[in-house]
């Protein structure tokens, strides 16, 4: 069966970009955590409201699901509520990573901490995966037996606790491939991450990932 645009929602999908779907990422020293009050908001603590970007030449992963959500920012003028699409796994891995964050202060001006890892031949390894994010970008993304559409209430296999909200939009499948992946995020929570062949640096001005 088919979606209105044509794409595949039963079966084998696949898309050649992504406004914002699906995607694992590593956060930043320091990391934000998303915990899902019944799902659908974050309770547990209020997210800074600045984002960070990831590049990863590939994510593969089991167990995906993704619904709407909204976090509870609180910094500044920055605080009040973030629409952000919720994007979980199972289990994933990731390859080539690099994740950057840019924070203005004062007297230095911007600078940036990078964190690189998965370069080897060991990827970086994660279960459980939650993420808040604004967008992403992929150069292919092949998911199996996805189903879009479905009520987020019911989605389930995916990360603990990764469900939405009954009657709200939701879409999940077994296994997702990305390649040559862009994403910007709020927040990433992790039942375990494993990165391999870190390095972690800081540098004056702004030079994220992309």
């Amino acid at each position: 069966m088919k979606d209105t645009s044509g794409a595949q929602t039963l079966g084998r999908t696949s898309w050649k970009r992504l406004g914002i779907v699906m995607v694992p990422t590593v956060v930043a020293a320091g990391a934000l955590t998303v915990a899902m009050a019944n799902g659908a908001i974050a309770a547990s603590f209020a997210v800074s409201g600045q984002q960070f970007k990831l590049t990863a030449s590939q994510i593969d992963g089991t167990g995906f699901a993704q619904y709407g959500t909204v976090l509870n920012a609180d910094n500044g003028a920055k605080a009040g509520p973030i629409p952000a699409a919720i994007s979980a796994f199972k289990s994933a891995t990731i390859t080539n990573l690099c994740q950057s964050v840019v924070t203005n202060l004062p007297v230095i001006g911007p600078v940036t901490l990078t964190i690189k890892a998965g370069a080897g031949s060991t990827p970086v390894s994660a279960t459980d995966l939650i993420i808040a994010m604004q967008q992403l970008n992929a150069g292919s993304a092949t998911f199996t037996n996805i189903n879009i559409g479905q009520d987020a209430s019911t989605l389930g296999g995916s990360a603990s606790g990764a469900v939405g909200n009954p009657g709200a939009f939701g879409q999940q499948a077994d296994h997702a491939t990305l390649t040559n992946v862009q994403q910007v995020a709020n927040s990433t929570n992790a039942g375990s991450f494993s990165l391999h062949d870190m390095s972690m640096g800081l540098s004056l001005g702004d030079h994220e990932c992309f």
